[in-house]
């Protein structure tokens, strides 16, 4: 998955994201948010394939199933935690939240006076709690 450009006759290092980098990826952040309401069988095949980023063949090697029943269970989970979020939309609102703290930050960034300080502290404070 990594390639290499030519940049300026120098050889640069970039990662071209796949689609199903892009689904896993995906996938771990609804992880995040809806993991716990996973069957622990469930949470614990998800912590290998999102967390762990194991390959399906590897684990089943680690779990003892076959590569298709690693495949289906993972697939099973994923779709379910796509189903939490079409009901209850907390990754969608995160984001929203978290794009409209960057934005309001950003509209502070030159903003001069004792308030907009202030309200850049806030800002940059909520963010960084976000990220943790």
């Amino acid at each position: 998955m990594e390639a290499r450009k030519a940049y300026n006759n120098r050889a640069v290092k970039c990662f071209r994201f796949t689609e199903g980098t892009v689904d896993r990826i995906e996938t771990g952040w609804l992880f995040a948010f809806y993991g716990p309401l996973l069957t622990g069988r469930q949470r614990e095949l998800l912590s290998l394939y999102c967390e762990e980023d194991l390959s399906f063949s590897e684990i089943a090697a680690q779990e003892g199933i076959s590569r298709q029943g690693a495949c289906d269970s993972v697939h099973r989970a994923a779709r379910q935690l796509e189903a939490y979020e079409a009901q209850l939309g907390l990754l969608a609102r995160y984001r929203r939240l978290t794009q409209g703290l960057r934005e309001g930050l950003e509209a502070l960034r030159d903003a001069p006076g004792e308030q907009a300080q202030r309200a850049r502290e806030i800002l940059t404070r909520l963010l960084s709690q976000e990220e943790e």
